[in-house]
């Protein structure tokens, strides 16, 4: 089967303690993982942002140790920081995976735990 690159992004709002942002990439991307059916092959690199307020680990770093259920080790990962915005969320950890999916694809969205209203205008088909 033919395929195409896609881009899937989502958000998960998390505590700024190391557990909860492990814990909490862990649920974003394995619902984004397996929503998209996404395979360890298909995926060209994972991006990563967060809040300023989220400071004691890089969620590239807690994608490492969290158990998603692909390997991440040959994966490219990257994180930056949002950029200050008044009336930002606050605690939001984004995420953008760049992965070849078979062409016909319809990529699936996940933001949870307090995110879902960065994005009201799209169905949030990762539920929470």
């Amino acid at each position: 089967m033919e395929k195409r690159l896609y881009s899937i992004r989502g958000a998960v709002c998390a505590e700024n303690t190391k557990d909860s942002i492990i814990e909490n990439v862990e649920l974003l991307c394995s619902k984004l993982f397996s929503i998209n059916s996404i395979k360890a092959d298909d995926i060209v690199n994972i991006q990563f942002t967060v809040t300023p307020d989220l400071d004691v680990l890089n969620p590239a770093t807690a994608l490492r140790f969290s158990d998603t259920g692909i390997d991440t080790s040959r994966i490219p990962l990257f994180c930056a920081q949002e950029p200050v915005i008044k009336g930002m969320l606050a605690n939001v950890i984004r995420v953008m995976i760049t992965v070849y999916l078979d062409k016909d694809s319809i990529c699936k969205t996940a933001y949870l735990n307090g995110a879902e209203v960065l994005r009201p205008d799209i169905k949030n088909e990762g539920g929470k």
